[in-house]
């Protein structure tokens, strides 16, 4: 396939594209710890630019900056990368001359066998040739972590926070070790942090606290609806105590009535057994039979 480049007074030169160029090498990378700690970079990198479309972030991809290096097999490939102000798509390698840039940002990953090359060739080719303008470094096992940034064409460090934090003034982010378990594994990892220091969570990380969110949600629900229920049950008590007091008064009240009752006929009966003895005493002395009173 390739592309043909031709102009006034140019000879056309055909170039090659990223369908052209070998894409892999068939090496893995340099253990599980490596492959975990470049996708904890990416993933959560493109998951906290999942509305962005003007991006491109890859793991262990070639990188082409000239078409020499197909004749001399000097292929790129860094560890992780990011090229901002670029469509967002799936690529097979990354081709600088039909890109028209080179990455903003490239991390090493370093290791027993790849460290010296990593801080040496690597480092000049992405200073000297590519002109990245932001190179890190990282060993997931050792925790050595050193970032540069590009000045006049020269490399120099990048210093860390109060917090060790490294900044990187190309994507607006910082660089953290952070002590944690990634699939399953616990390590001192490598990740992306806001520049006040708070993670870019994995979608995993995410999905989780929305789980632990839900979850005590569901708990305040549940602790919501036993006080509703126990005020319920307090509630519902007192009304039974106010009912039971009430009956109570309303016996009282019964027995009172009866009480009362029971006097009045009483007294009724008092009132007519007098009466019945004052006219049994008239009758008596109509008679003639004089009746004595008490003595005195």
């Amino acid at each position: 396939m390739g592309i043909t480049f031709s102009g006034p007074g140019l000879e056309p030169t055909w170039v090659p594209t990223e369908d052209d160029l070998p894409y892999s090498d068939d090496l893995p990378m340099e253990s599980q710890r490596h492959v975990l700690q470049a996708d904890l970079l990416r993933i959560p990198l493109v998951f906290h630019w999942a509305d962005r479309q003007d991006f491109f972030a890859a793991v262990d991809m070639f990188v082409y900056f000239s078409p020499n290096q197909v004749r001399t097999h000097d292929f790129r490939g860094p560890d992780v990368f990011v090229v901002q102000g670029v469509r967002r798509r799936e690529r097979k390698s990354w081709v600088v001359w039909i890109e028209g840039k080179a990455p903003d940002v490239v991390i090493e990953l370093l290791s027993d066998t790849t460290a010296a090359l990593d801080k040496g060739e690597k480092k000049q080719v992405y200073q000297d040739r590519l002109r990245v303008p932001e190179y890190f470094w990282y060993d997931p096992f050792s925790g050595e972590l050193a970032g540069f940034f590009l000045q006049a064409g020269v490399y120099q460090p990048l210093t860390p926070d109060a917090a060790g934090r490294l900044p990187s003034h190309q994507l607006g982010l910082t660089l953290v070790r952070w002590e944690g378990e990634y699939e399953g594994v616990p390590a001192c990892w490598l990740r992306w942090a806001t520049p006040e220091g708070e993670l870019l969570p994995t979608p995993e990380e995410v999905a989780a606290e929305e789980h632990q969110r839900a979850e005590e949600e569901h708990q305040r629900a549940e602790e919501e609806h036993q006080r509703a229920e126990e005020e319920r049950q307090r509630a519902q008590a007192a009304h039974l105590t106010a009912a039971q007091a009430q009956q109570r008064e309303d016996e009282e009240r019964r027995r009172a009535n009866q009480a009362q009752q029971r006097a009045t006929e009483a007294e009724a009966l008092l009132a007519q057994s007098r009466q019945q003895a004052e006219r049994l005493a008239e009758r008596l002395r109509a008679l003639g039979v004089e009746l004595d009173g008490p003595e005195g």
